[in-house]
């Protein structure tokens, strides 16, 4: 792809239609930055929160939160997200699990990755990404670290053989 931002990258893609693309980044932790972090800085208690890693959604809006989570929690501002659950951007989310009573699973991510109306299709077409298979196993039992071998196992494909450049036929 060329931009060192996205190597290695795993989006987890939550909307992309005719506007335009929103993902967020799910492989790699904000250093220094853990959940009680955000949740102190917002000034929720963090009660029963685990002081789980935070991680980097994208370099589009850093200071922006969004939560990615089970469908088993809801709030006014949970969007759909596919087969890997739904999104909260909204501080109401940080409060439920900070009681104890908000998504059993989930992951908090700063910033995102966004796309125009046919910019990712067209990064697509030039092989800039591969999509893969949503798979919430991978979003929430895989430690972050090892999401991206194994996104490309669970797609039956070794990433050990990858190439780095593609060809034409």
């Amino acid at each position: 792809m060329g931009d060192p931002r996205f190597d290695r990258a795993v989006i987890a893609m939550v909307q992309h239609d005719a506007n335009g693309a929103l993902g967020l980044g799910i492989g790699q932790a904000v250093e220094g930055v853990t959940l009680h972090t955000v949740l102190s800085d917002l000034g929720i208690d963090p009660g029963e929160a685990p002081n789980d890693a935070v991680l980097l959604g994208g370099p589009v809006e850093t200071e922006r939160g969004f939560v990615l989570h089970s469908k088993d929690w809801r709030g006014q501002s949970t969007i759909d997200a596919g087969v890997l659950g739904a999104m909260t951007m909204s501080r109401e989310v940080l409060v439920a699990i900070a009681a104890g009573a908000g998504p059993q699973q989930f992951v908090v991510v700063l910033g995102y990755s966004g796309w125009d109306s046919g910019q990712l299709d067209a990064e697509m077409r030039r092989h800039g990404w591969y999509a893969a298979q949503g798979r919430p196993e991978i979003l929430f039992d895989t430690p972050t670290r090892k999401r991206w071998t194994a996104t490309w196992r669970a797609e039956g494909i070794d990433p050990a053989l990858l190439a780095s450049e593609t060809g034409r036929a």
